[in-house]
């Protein structure tokens, strides 16, 4: 169809979206204290610096410069600094020239740009079995949301930031009863998977969940091991009619996991996930299978913008297994293949953002 796009499942809703013009881009930012826990997340040069990272990458797709905090939180690996995704989020948006929100689900570290809040905690560790208290205050907030973007796009695509989301999706994931551990993806080739199902497991007993029998309503899941991104998410989703782009990888198949449980009938053919290669082709996870699990009626579309190709050191660890994917990378590019741009322009653009940023 595309070059630098691969679709697996139908292709039939993304050629009705090359069709339509009229596109919007959300990014949901949150943040949980799981991702301070060593060994997490990638998302900043320390683990108490994740909690700046949502900000910024708000701050940074919409202003162009972090207010929030003195330095871009960046991922440092063999001395080398990680661009964080939102760079390469703005350059393709400000390349498709989409215009885009930022919807604030919780954050311990606010931006200080306008955002749309539809919460207004934090998630806690995933340990204690209480990581979201207001889960589903988010999602019916969430679901207005929904309702005001469709009066006014054909299409929405929905990114996040939230650090150490692989972890509270596996979390919500198991608690509705998927098998998903050792499928997760992660911010490095090392995926700490061991960790990461350890870490639910303890959440999980905490909350007195056993199986998914033990859950009194699917909320239950994101209450005990989730973060606060996904009801958000699922909110938006549920609540527009329109075709709905989910831009990310294993926090999105959470997502759909958790719009299932709410309505086993919802028809999935009508969203998509789109990721990079980084994420579809990880070896230490598998996507597709967890998607498989939730509905074949979800199509996913991948994205592979050739960073090996570059002259950007840090932009070609992605392609060796690092990072991969945030705030709605791979759902931009795709964005920005629908509109007509080859996946040339979009890595150089990207380029040229990450060298001046």
């Amino acid at each position: 169809m595309i070059d630098g796009l691969t679709i697996y499942g139908s292709d039939e809703l993304p050629r009705k979206l090359k069709r339509m013009k009229n596109s919007a881009f959300i990014c949901v930012i949150g943040t949980s204290e799981t991702s301070k826990i060593p060994g997490i997340s990638l998302a900043g040069a320390t683990p108490e610096d994740t909690k700046y990272t949502p900000a910024a990458d708000a701050e940074l797709m919409t202003v162009g410069e972090v207010r929030c905090t003195d330095n871009i939180p960046e991922a440092i690996i063999d001395g080398e600094k990680f661009p964080t995704p939102a760079l390469l989020t703005k350059a393709t948006l400000t390349l498709s020239r989409v215009p885009f929100l930022i919807v604030n689900a919780g954050c311990e570290i606010n931006p200080t740009i306008k955002t749309t809040d539809v919460g207004s905690e934090y998630a806690k560790d995933i340990r204690t079995g209480n990581a979201v208290e207001n889960a589903e205050e988010i999602y019916y907030n969430s679901i207005e949301e929904g309702l005001d973007f469709e009066e006014f796009h054909d299409y929405i695509v929905i990114g996040e930031s939230m650090p150490g989301g692989t972890t509270t999706a596996l979390g919500v994931l198991k608690a509705l009863g998927y098998d998903a551990e050792y499928k997760v993806s992660g911010a490095s080739p090392e995926n700490p998977h061991d960790l990461k199902i350890s870490l639910v497991n303890e959440g999980l007993k905490n909350a007195g969940i056993r199986n998914k029998d033990d859950l009194l309503s699917p909320f239950d899941a994101v209450k005990s091991v989730g973060d606060n991104i996904i009801p958000a998410i699922a909110g938006i989703t549920m609540g527009s009619k329109k075709p709905i782009v989910l831009a990310g990888g294993t926090q999105m198949t959470a997502v759909c996991a958790l719009i299932k449980s709410i309505d086993p009938n919802f028809d999935f053919s009508r969203v998509l996930i789109a990721t990079t290669a980084y994420v579809a082709n990880d070896e230490s996870a598998d996507l597709l299978d967890i998607v498989k699990q939730i509905d074949d009626n979800i199509t996913v579309c991948v994205v592979d913008p050739g960073f090996e190709k570059t002259d950007h050191n840090a932009l070609k660890y992605y392609a060796k297994g690092f990072v991969k994917e945030g705030a709605g990378a791979g759902g931009s590019m795709f964005l920005a293949l629908l509109k007509g741009h080859s996946i040339e322009e979009i890595r150089d653009n990207i380029v040229k953002e990450v060298k001046n940023s």
